[in-house]
């Protein structure tokens, strides 16, 4: 409950990167990525004497639990505002649990407050339900943003919300949000002079210089859970999953003029460069290379941007640092650019590695104080690699050191991407590939959605018996088993001739 008793206006935000909107038509309630708009504030009325809340939307009514199914044959119920009703009272109630630095909003039927993902008609829609799988088990999750509602009163101060499962808040780099939010997901441990140990592991910072503050050296995640490497050329820029070796390291120069600007230094000793050449003929996107230019001018300035739990890297054009996925040649690619579909938003997200600071820093960032370094952390002199910020980048350095690489759970499912017809070129060779956890056919949906940035795709096998594409419809085989399969695009003849089939 203290996520609501501190303020009188809040704002929600799902897993998803998406805020809770209240629509102006019809009462509707949905997600949208736009949260600097009244729609997106709630303001909080508290329940005596109990765990509850009622959260009151700009239109004056209330976030509603309705009875009626949001899909006919499936267990979530619409979520709604509705005018306030006492005999109806506990419809408006939502029970505040407490997860980690999250919160679950439990309505009267038991069910939670949830923010979903997937293909329309489910993709924005709030609903409550239970998450039956784990991959949507972080869909009832919510961070709790204080805002300052000017029409109503005057809030100061720092919302302490944060969130062990999830990096997803508000976008602090919106002009217009008063909201300032700084907290850590662990303590940060003490640095010996030999070697730099950090394990800061902040995912809520106020502002993106933040994420660097006192930073030595980093390692970039991208959104495809890659890090961004420096090839040994000496001239490009691609992205890696093994994020262990020098390349994937780089060094952080403040520009002494601004306090909102860094440049990145390869371990070659070349600049981090948003140049000027396309990175394709007729697409938009820019490449970015290692450069070491006469004089050090706006190219290789980078301005970082708080993001929720990460930051996104904008250049003095306008554009950001952006980790392509999808087929060759974009696939590991590396561009500038600024994305102009959803499936690709979260391609400019990067997770911030400090793995090297400056113990007696020299810098002064004026946006973040001081961090306290408690006696936690022993003397690792001997140690080859520092530790990072995030728990499971910690754990593969840790196992990389020991000479051995960790199980990866679930299964290597190769794929190719049909053609038109149905026709699969370099059929017999391995094709591409990813890892995958579940054993739900629109689970590895969504995961093919996210990889490739096709949208709408249809995941297929092919028959033994005559060879035929036929689209995945039951669980999934024991995760220790090896797949192939094909993905079928949506406006495809093959995909037609499915839904004539009443395949689909």
């Amino acid at each position: 409950m203290e996520f609501f008793t501190k303020t009188m206006v809040v704002k929600l935000h799902s897993h998803l990167d998406k805020f809770l909107v209240a629509d102006d038509d019809a009462g509707k309630v949905r997600q949208s990525r736009k949260g600097s708009g009244r729609r997106a504030k709630w303001t909080v009325e508290t329940v005596e004497g109990a765990n509850k809340v009622r959260l009151k939307s700009c239109h004056g009514k209330y976030l509603t639990a309705a009875e009626t199914p949001f899909l006919l044959g499936m267990t979530g119920k619409t979520v709604v505002q509705t005018e306030y009703e006492a005999a109806s009272y506990w419809r408006y109630e939502w029970e505040v649990i407490r997860d980690g630095f999250q919160v679950k909003l439990r309505s009267w039927s038991g069910k939670y407050l949830r923010g979903n993902g997937g293909t329309p008609p489910w993709r924005n829609s709030v609903t409550h339900d239970d998450p039956h799988s784990s991959a949507t088990q972080n869909w009832v999750l919510w961070d709790v943003e204080a805002v300052e509602d000017e029409d109503d009163h005057e809030f100061s101060g720092i919302s302490v919300v944060s969130s062990f499962a999830s990096d997803d808040l508000s976008n602090g780099s919106d002009p217009a949000s008063p909201m300032s939010v700084f907290s850590l997901r662990s303590p940060p441990g003490r640095l010996n002079s030999k070697l730099q140990i950090q394990t800061i592991s902040s995912n809520k910072f106020r502002t993106g210089m933040d994420f660097f503050y006192r930073a030595k050296a980093v390692r970039l995640r991208s959104h495809h859970e890659k890090y961004l490497l420096a090839e040994e050329d000496e001239e490009s820029v691609t992205q890696d999953r093994h994020g262990s070796s020098k390349s994937a390291r780089w060094y952080v120069e403040y520009v002494p003029e601004y306090d909102n600007i860094i440049r990145l230094k390869s371990c070659y000793g070349k600049y981090l460069t948003a140049s000027n050449h396309l990175f394709l003929l007729g697409m938009t996107g820019h490449k970015v290379l290692q450069t070491q230019p006469p004089r050090l001018d706006s190219s290789v300035e980078w301005e970082p941007i708080k993001d929720g739990g990460r930051v996104k890297l904008k250049t003095r054009y306008g554009n950001f640092l952006r980790a392509n996925g999808g087929l060759p040649p974009w696939r590991n690619s590396v561009t500038h650019d600024i994305p102009h579909r959803t499936v690709t938003q979260d391609w400019i997200l990067w997770d911030v590695d400090v793995v090297e600071i400056h113990v007696n820093s020299p810098v002064q960032r004026p946006s973040a104080p001081p961090l306290p370094l408690p006696d936690s952390v022993h003397d690792h002199t001997n140690a080859p690699s520092p530790l990072t910020v995030s728990a499971s980048f910690s754990s593969q350095q840790s196992n990389d050191r020991n000479g051995w690489s960790p199980k990866v759970e679930g299964r290597t499912i190769y794929y190719h991407i049909a053609e038109d017809n149905g026709e699969v070129l370099d059929a017999d060779m391995q094709g591409y590939s990813l890892n995958f956890k579940g054993n739900g056919v629109e689970e590895l949906t969504r995961k093919f959605e996210e990889e490739t940035g096709l949208e709408g795709v249809i995941v297929c096998n092919r028959s033994p018996l005559n060879g035929m594409l036929y689209p995945l419809r039951l669980q999934l085989p024991p995760n220790n088993v090896t797949m192939q399969v094909v993905l079928v695009l949506p406006m495809s003849k093959v995909a037609r001739d499915f839904e004539a089939q009443g395949l689909l």
